[in-house]
């Protein structure tokens, strides 16, 4: 919000008097005066200002603010020269300009804002310049007056070619360094970009400090310096659908807290980009996609801040009025009284475009559509324009509205005067089809957007009634309520829970292609970034008349999600199986959000928190003679069962502290192990290929089954379902068998083939999921119900230790050799969080908030996966852990490791 602020100046003059991209060279202190009268009405009529000189006119800004400053455009104007006639003693000694010309506009006459005046007469002026020659300021304002002359695309070319004969001239003024011993590292030249203004300069990265020097004096400082210490966020972004932007995210204390610049290539703003990374100086925050999508599918941040961040990812920004944030339309109801948010008819359609809420006005556009000639596309309009953003913010930003009207606000019966008005006609017109913008939902704006504050006059409509604030829906008594109102509903669970089919649409798979046409959901080709290549289109006309197409319509937001986007748990779609201290963390964030409050919460909701780094050694068994491979214990807490490639099954007793059984179930490594219901019942996968089902109180081998053609690595038994993996690349699905006098067996009921051995495995019954992890570091998510494969991914770069799943099925945690562990959400696929430890990992145990992760080293990371930390570190072993479980109340905790020792330990809350 802060971009357009710190836009404007305290000085009268500003950039946003010129045309959008128009440039600011010059300016020369001077005196002013009618060029046709006589010298006691010149003296009488003489006025001290600045005459500046821009690419497309000259302006003169009066030192006396109740006159007007005079824009004169160079295209209007007959005559530029040096003054010929008389001289006037008293004002000028022979350094004056004489300009004759058809137009005059008048601008912020006494510094109100005020629709520009245009006065199309012939007028004469003489500017006697005080200190610059005359000679020197003709010779640049005839150059740029033959530009004038030319055709639009002609004119820019010839523009862009004295612009860059300067800045190729000019150097950074080292004076300026803060420090004479900060080390220069990179010059380069640049434009700081705020919305529709383009101010070129020099750009210098120093060892402390990165310097702005415009070409200028427009800006409040001749030189803008930033240190490298203040600057948090570093994004390459997309510029007139061009890579050749870098916006910097600085710290309160910065002179600015945004910075966007825009380089010439590509290949120049990567070079700046890199280096200032890489210094040592610079801190940046962690703000990776798939941690702020875990925090905000699991509540810990809002809706509103999460889309925030969605729109900067993907190249939205308060800088880029083209590219500016966009927010949804969430009510459709503007005309009742009172409104209940919890009946979800007053709630719009997420799951569809603003263009296909209507279903009679959708059909009319589909049959244009199908008569249309390629490139089809449903929407003549976008949904986000600058015009568009300024139709809202005009009462904010009317300085911004006369840049880009060229000196004019809109049509009074055409301005935003009405929210249930403009939502009428943007579900009605065939050409109307825009969302809103983030102000919208803003509790610290208070809603002061749709106030005219300033008193402005916008006109009067065809009612009579002059243009004041905005009418307000019927249910909201002043902008505050309003605003508050909308934020509830953005907050709110209906939306939260189709809040990803709109991200979908606007930034996700359906945003363009085959899925897009299926949600009706496609505009006109150049908005989509990739669509035309500008840097090769030589034709300087096409190239121009493409920039302004694309700077006018609108653009479509990066792509940021090839899949479906997850679906954010909320508490009234919660699973029966989520753990209680989960549904506390959704509450606790559900009102953190809604308060628009950054407190950051505690852990002492979950069910692991911070706390449980208390953990008292409860029992130490080193019975076996090789490394520990699985560990389970029963639902009682009173025993453990452990097995070892020393090919043993082990019992303790937790109560009495030893081991009460010692079973040799083969001579070759046993390699897991789980629990049947009973809790006397060992299932045992073997290297052997076999699968071993053993009752430890009758001390009996109740069945045998040959199982796989190599190794069995992993089982997994639910339901009188048992999953087993192998080294034979397959992942075998096995039902129960037991009845009354007969032997209990395991028939095959599915094979499933791999590309890489699998090691691993996780079954959830109740979603009906099967989930394996491969050396080859590919996750496969099968459907148990036909055995069909739903996806294949690639989240590992080697083997794949562990790949449980969360309480709700919803999301599952993967960990391997490369040190590597993964949130993963389970129905799209999409990598939620991503962390790198500074080992290997063997084995995870986690409750959907929390996990304990064992490593190689033999320590034990506590890991918040909610709000992604590092809680603690905990020796446990003097070899690898190999193996973790917990009791099912989370209370008691077991590890196995390569150090030949089984231990337990008791979590104490502190």
């Amino acid at each position: 919000m802060m971009a357009y602020k710190e836009t404007l100046s305290k000085e009268r003059f500003s950039l946003l008097l010129l045309e959008p991209g128009e440039i600011y060279f010059e300016d020369y202190s001077c005196f002013g005066y009618p060029g046709k009268t006589t010298e006691t009405e010149a003296v009488q009529k003489t006025q001290k200002g600045r005459l500046k000189v821009c690419s497309k006119s000259i302006l003169f800004d009066p030192k006396d603010i109740m006159h007007p400053i005079l824009k004169l455009p160079l295209r209007d104007c007959v005559t530029i020269e040096k003054w010929q006639g008389s001289l006037l003693s008293k004002l000028d000694k022979g350094n004056v300009i004489y300009v004759e010309c058809d137009q005059v506009i008048e601008v912020l006459e006494g510094t109100f804002i005020a629709p520009y005046k245009f006065k199309r007469e012939r007028n004469t002026f003489l500017f006697a310049l005080l200190y610059g020659t005359a000679n020197a300021c003709l010779a640049q304002i005839s150059q740029l007056k033959r530009a004038s002359m030319l055709a639009s695309a002609e004119q820019a070319s010839m523009i862009g070619a004295i612009v860059n004969c300067r800045q190729n001239s000019t150097k950074f003024d080292t004076s300026w360094l803060e420090d004479l011993h900060e080390t220069i590292l990179l010059e380069t030249m640049g434009n700081k970009i705020t919305p529709l203004v383009t101010n070129p300069g020099r750009i210098l990265l120093t060892t402390g400090r990165l310097y702005f020097q415009p070409y200028n004096n427009a800006e409040p400082w001749p030189v803008l310096k930033i240190k490298l210490s203040s600057i948090k966020r570093v994004i390459k972004r997309r510029f007139l659908l061009k890579q050749v932007g870098l916006e910097l995210y600085c710290s309160k204390n910065s002179p600015v807290q945004h910075l966007f610049l825009s380089f010439k290539t590509q290949s120049e703003r990567d070079i700046l980009y890199l280096k200032l990374v890489n210094e040592p100086a610079v801190k940046l925050e962690d703000r990776d996609q798939e941690n702020m999508t875990l925090l905000w599918q699991n509540g810990a941040i809002s809706n509103y801040d999460y889309l925030l961040y969605l729109n900067s990812l993907a190249d939205r920004s308060f800088n880029d009025l083209t590219q500016y944030p966009v927010f949804p339309w969430v009510l459709s109801d503007y005309t009742s009284e009172s409104i209940d948010l919890n009946d979800r008819s007053v709630f719009r359609d997420l799951t569809k475009p603003v263009g296909a809420l209507n279903v009679d006005r959708l059909k009319r556009l589909k049959e244009r559509y199908n008569e249309m000639a390629e490139p089809k596309f449903l929407y003549g309009s976008h949904y986000s324009t600058p015009g568009f953003v300024l139709y809202y913010l005009v009462r904010n930003m009317p300085q911004f509205m006369l840049c880009l009207q060229n000196g004019r606000f809109d049509h009074p019966d055409r301005m935003f005067n009405s929210i249930p008005d403009t939502w009428r006609n943007i579900t009605t017109n065939t050409s109307d089809f825009k969302e809103l913008v983030p102000q919208f939902y803003d509790l610290e704006e208070k809603g002061q957007f749709l106030l005219n504050g300033k008193s402005l006059d916008f006109g009067t409509r065809m009612n009579g009634v002059k243009v004041g604030d905005v009418e307000l829906p019927a249910w909201a008594k002043d902008p505050v309520e309003c605003v508050k109102i909308l934020r509830d509903a953005l907050e709110s669970d209906y939306v939260s829970n189709s809040l990803n089919h709109w991200i979908d649409l606007i930034f996700g798979y359906k945003q363009r292609g085959e899925e897009a046409s299926k949600a009706d959901n496609v505009f006109y080709y150049l908005t989509y970034e990739g669509a035309v290549d500008l840097d090769s289109i030589k034709d300087i006309n096409e190239r121009y008349s493409l920039e302004v197409q694309i700077m006018e319509f609108g653009q479509i937001p990066r792509q940021l999600f090839i899949k479906p986007h997850p679906q954010r748990r909320i508490l009234s779609a919660l699973d029966d199986n989520m753990p209680e201290s989960l549904e506390k963390l959704l509450n606790s964030n559900k009102e953190r959000s809604t308060s628009n409050t950054s407190t950051r919460s505690e852990h002492s909701f979950l069910r692991w928190n911070k706390n449980i780094s208390k953990l008292t050694l409860n029992l130490e068994c080193k019975f076996h003679r090789e490394v520990i491979t699985d560990i389970c214990i029963t639902k009682d807490k009173k025993f453990i069962f452990s097995v070892s490639k020393d090919g043993l099954l082990k019992m303790y007793s937790l109560e009495e502290k030893k081991q009460l059984r010692s079973i040799k179930v083969y001579n070759m490594a046993l390699s897991s192990c789980s629990l049947m219901a009973d809790d006397r019942t060992v299932i045992v996968g073997s290297w052997d290929n076999y699968i071993y089902l053993y009752n430890v109180e009758y001390g009996k081998l109740l069945a045998t089954t040959m199982a796989h053609d190599d190794s069995v690595t992993d089982l997994s038994f639910m339901n009188g379902i048992l999953v087993t993996a192998s080294l034979d690349s397959t992942a075998k699905v096995w039902l129960y068998e037991s009845s009354e006098g007969m032997k209990p067996s395991f028939d095959l009921k599915a094979e499933l083939d791999h590309e890489a051995s699998v090691c691993c495995l996780s079954l959830n019954d109740k979603n009906h999921l099967l989930v394996t992890g491969t050396d080859s570091g590919e996750v496969y998510i099968w459907d148990m119900d036909t055995y069909y494969l739903l996806g294949r991914h690639l989240f590992h770069k080697d083997v794949i230790h562990a790949v449980p799943f969360s309480p709700d099925g919803q999301k599952i945690v993967t960990c391997g050799s490369d040190g590597v562990l993964n949130v993963i959400d389970v129905n799209t696929a999409t990598l939620l969080y991503s962390t790198e430890c500074a080992e290997g990992i063997r084995c995870i145990l986690w409750d959907g908030c929390t996990a304990f992760v064992g490593t190689l080293s033999g320590k034990i990371l506590l890991w918040d996966l909610m709000n992604p930390e590092l809680l603690e570190t905990i020796t446990a072993h003097t070899g690898p852990v190999t193996c973790i479980a917990a009791s099912t109340d989370g209370k008691i905790l077991v590890t196995g490791g390569g150090d030949y020792r089984v231990l337990a330990w008791r979590i104490e809350d502190g």
